[in-house]
C-alpha cells in the first residue's frame, strides 16, 4: 500500500493511500475536522470524517501533477514508469506545489 499525508498550507490535514487492490483513499484528519477553521480542498471533497474512495486517482490530485517536460524529466531521473500517476505525485509534490496543496511520502509506517 503506498501512502501519503496531505498538508494545506503546511498544515497535515489528510491522508492518501493507494490500497493493494489499486483503489484510491482520502480521509481528513479528524483534528482538521475539528478545527472550527477547517475548510474542504475541494467540492469534491466536502468536510466529512468518511472515506473518499475511487477506482481511478481523485482529479484533484491529478491534477497537481506537472505536465510535458517536467513530467519527462520527473519520470526519467526519478525511474518512474509514466503511467503510474500515484507514484509519481507522491514523490514530486512535496514542494513546488501550485496553491496550498503538498503531500509527503509515508515511508514507513510508526509502530
Amino acid at each position: 500500500m503506498q501512502k501519503a499525508r496531505v498538508y494545506r498550507n503546511g498544515e497535515e490535514i489528510g491522508l492518501l493511500q493507494k490500497d493493494d487492490a489499486g483503489i484510491y483513499l482520502f480521509q481528513y484528519m479528524l483534528h482538521y475536522l475539528e478545527n472550527e477553521d477547517a475548510v474542504s480542498i475541494s467540492v469534491h471533497f466536502p468536510l466529512q470524517e468518511e472515506v473518499f474512495r475511487s477506482k481511478t486517482l481523485f482529479s484533484f490530485f491529478f491534477n497537481l501533477l506537472a505536465e510535458g517536460a517536467v513530467k519527462e524529466m520527473q519520470c526519467r531521473e526519478l525511474k518512474i514508469d509514466p503511467e503510474d500517476h500515484f507514484t509519481r505525485l507522491i514523490k514530486t509534490t512535496e514542494f513546488n506545489t501550485i496553491g496550498s496543496i503538498t503531500l509527503k511520502e509515508i515511508l514507513h509506517e510508526v509502530s
